[in-house]
């Protein structure tokens, strides 16, 4: 599935997007340094933001220090890292794009070590979301840093869940496809389907009783809980064209923000950070979470069929009216009655999609995911700066790029 050579990961047998998960990255391969010219000698500390980010990096000569400014290791990343500090300007991360090996740099051999024990515990790795370009496990990698057991165990967790919330939700929509490739109900049936994800739900919450850590438990099985929450509260408002923006972002935090700000407070917590310092952790999971819908629904109106790997406007073909909708309706008093219509007229969707791609939403969209993204880079400014800190401003910045 994988293999590495020297520092070279090769994703050419595997597209990420072939799973099926909510992102839009498409990469095939990537050539990984090592981040070599981080040197110092460590603060020596095992506590609060210390722990999270000093280590000495396993088959690497790679030594960070939480009191050493990170120099970057792609080219332009400080740039549009700046950019995000100064509130966001789309059109900079074009000109400085980051490139997605970035985030696999400093972890290339964590993430190897975390597929090889999905394989362990799951049966279903094949169909598993880790292939994917997603933020959970990295998230739990990056903000940990000196990785325990727990930790390992906590990545393998979150991917659990995550796989089963997607195979439910491909499921509840009847979704024949995710990311172009048939959804395990197609291929297998929907019982099967079902069974399957119960069985990854079930699996997780195992695994998860044996961290032994109730602060942990509680709050991943919340997470089990908003998942449930946001397809009642998405099944209840399917063409309500009175919805409002903060339920859309209520529903997208149940969805989608809650697991990802879960992961990384996770993380925190089992590396012995104050609790001021987690909270800042699930602060940036949520807003980072946040932006990342937004920016998926965004994409759900600009991208082709082809890019998405289903039908452009889908969501909203399902009643599921999301942030760039929510902005039209305020300016095309005609797309309500299209959409309560629920398209019964030939052509009508595809002049509801005109309406809300020519009336300026999806450029208040792209300013709402930017407002988060900001508030995410500010939740880590308690966090000393070093090639770790700096990955998950990347992966912030990355996120905003698939719009810019």
């Amino acid at each position: 599935m994988m293999s590495v050579t020297s520092k070279t990961i090769d994703f050419a047998g595997k597209n990420l997007v072939s799973c099926g998960c909510s992102s839009n990255a498409s990469f095939d391969r990537y050539t990984v340094r090592s981040p070599s010219r981080v040197s110092s000698k460590g603060c020596g500390k095992v506590h609060g933001a210390c722990k999270l980010f000093c280590c000495t990096k396993r088959n690497t000569q790679c030594r960070v220090s939480s009191m050493k400014t990170a120099e970057p290791t792609v080219d332009g990343g400080t740039h549009a890292i700046e950019g995000l500090n100064k509130g966001l300007n789309l059109k900079g991360y074009s000109e400085a794009p980051i490139s997605a090996a970035r985030f696999f740099e400093a972890v290339a051999d964590d993430l190897l070590t975390l597929n090889k024990n999905l394989q362990s515990v799951s049966n279903v790795s094949e169909m598993s979301a880790f292939w994917c370009f997603i933020y959970h496990e990295l998230c739990v990698i990056v903000v940990a840093r000196e990785l325990t057991v727990k930790h390992r165990r906590l990545a393998e967790i979150i991917e659990m869940i995550h796989t089963a919330s997607l195979i439910h939700d491909d499921v509840l929509d009847e979704s024949d496809l995710r990311r172009g490739k048939k959804t395990m109900h197609q291929i297998f049936g929907t019982r099967v389907a079902v069974l399957a994800g119960d069985f990854m739900f079930a699996q997780s919450s195992w695994y998860l009783a044996n961290l032994e850590n109730i602060e942990v438990i509680k709050l991943i099985s919340q997470v089990i809980k908003d998942f449930a929450s946001g397809e009642i509260k998405q099944a209840s408002s399917l063409f309500d064209c009175d919805v409002q923006l903060e339920e859309y972002l209520i529903k997208s935090y149940y969805k989608t923000a809650s697991l990802i700000a879960a992961s990384s407070k996770g993380a925190a917590i089992f590396s012995g950070a104050d609790s001021g310092i987690t909270e800042k952790m699930y602060e940036y999971g949520r807003n980072l979470g946040l932006s990342f819908q937004i920016v998926d629904d965004i994409l759900d109106f600009t991208q082709s069929a082809e890019q998405l790997g289903k039908p452009s406007g889908s969501d909203l073909a399902k009643g599921n009216l999301t942030a760039p909708v929510i902005f039209a309706l305020e300016k095309e008093p005609k797309l309500r009655d299209i959409i309560e219509s629920e398209f019964s007229e030939g052509g009508s969707l595809d002049e509801a999609i005109n309406m809300v791609k020519s009336c300026g939403s999806i450029e208040r969209a792209q300013e709402l995911a930017k407002e988060k993204a900001d508030l995410a880079i500010q939740s880590l400014q308690c966090l000393p700066q070093n090639v770790y800190r700096l990955a998950l401003e990347d992966m912030v910045a990355y996120n905003l790029q698939r719009i810019a």
